[in-house]
């Protein structure tokens, strides 16, 4: 398969900005599924090549691109979904938002990597599903974890005797939402244990000690069940946990950077699964140690260990056998 033209699209939530990269022609379409049609037809007529030589690419927007997604995969269009950050990083940060610009430079982004990028794979609908319960999770936990504060430092100033209802109120908030998150989650595992694939790639995921169900949960999901990430070195980037030089010439202008641009569930997961394999893992408990005993700095060491076991998570379902702990068959 030999893609010859790109279509870049930039998709916000009521339109479809359009460019075909070798002529520049630009044209806007409404995002819905009527308009979604027509924006195909004015691709291929304005490319001049059939559907299996044409490319678009598009960031992922959530539920704004969905209909996109949907549609292109239904007729069998070449489409892919480039995370906003890998585009930042190949073209540089642009200023300012202009939706006619950033077509621009989708359609730029995907003439200059139209050999490397594979054309997606429209997610199972347990996925998709396992994705959206995940954001509810999200919300619900934030929303406790807010109440749990309130709480803690209302209680720490205020009278009890004069806020018994300001306590009480928040106390059954956290307690209902408590029991949804539970709901929530009893259903994210059953969608999980009914689909073999999934619950295969849970159990090798969590057979790494410090990798618990949240994460491996999140990791099933926003890899497509390891498909769209053809390594963990482009994962750890897309998760902001891939160090990469800030330098300028042959000279270093300063240590090592991570982007801010990354996708922060996973980077915060995986610094959670590196400090409960610090404390858990006899084998990272000693390297980190060791680390901080030669002078090491606290931060990269833990930035490490995050990348070892992301590493390790893409290994064990590479060979699809949970992971064994050598150390512990060590004399």
């Amino acid at each position: 398969m030999e893609i010859k033209e790109i279509i870049g699209i930039d998709v916000s939530k009521l339109t479809l900005d359009c460019c075909h990269h070798c002529s520049g022609t630009q044209k806007e379409f409404d995002n819905n599924l009527g308009s979604i049609a027509a924006m195909v037809r004015w691709s291929l007529q304005v490319s001049g090549v059939s559907k299996n030589k044409l490319l678009f690419v598009f960031e992922h927007t959530g539920l704004y691109s969905d209909q996109l997604v949907q549609y292109l995969g239904s007729g069998e269009y070449l489409f892919n979904v480039v995370p906003g950050l890998e585009i930042k990083r190949s073209l540089g940060i642009a200023r300012g938002k202009d939706d006619k610009a950033d077509a621009k430079r989708i359609a730029l982004y995907g003439h200059r990597l139209k050999d490397e990028l594979k054309p997606f794979k429209i997610p199972s609908k347990t996925l998709e599903t396992l994705k959206r319960l995940m954001s509810v999770r999200n919300k619900l936990v934030r929303q406790r974890a807010g109440y749990i504060a309130s709480l803690k430092e209302q209680t720490r100033v205020l009278s009890k005797r004069h806020n018994k209802v300001l306590f009480k109120v928040q106390e059954k908030m956290i307690l209902a939402l408590d029991k949804q998150v539970a709901v929530v989650e009893q259903e994210m595992n059953q969608l999980i244990e009914q689909d073999p694939e999934l619950l295969n790639l849970y159990r090798l995921i969590t057979s790494i000690k410090g990798i618990g169900g949240v994460t491996a949960r999140f990791l099933i999901v926003y890899t497509a069940g390891f498909t769209s990430f053809d390594s963990w070195r482009k994962f750890a980037s897309y998760c902001g946990i891939a160090p990469f030089p800030f330098q300028s010439g042959t000279s270093i202008r300063g240590r090592t950077k991570v982007s801010h641009l990354a996708n922060k569930e996973g980077k915060s997961l995986l610094s959670l699964c590196a400090v409960s394999a610090i404390q858990s893992n006899p084998e990272m408990k000693t390297y980190y140690n060791r680390r901080i005993d030669q002078g090491k700095n606290k931060m990269s060491t833990l930035n490490i260990i995050r990348n070892k076991l992301l590493a390790r998570a893409f290994a064990v379902v590479q060979r699809g056998t949970p992971y064994v702990n050598t150390m512990k068959y060590a004399c």
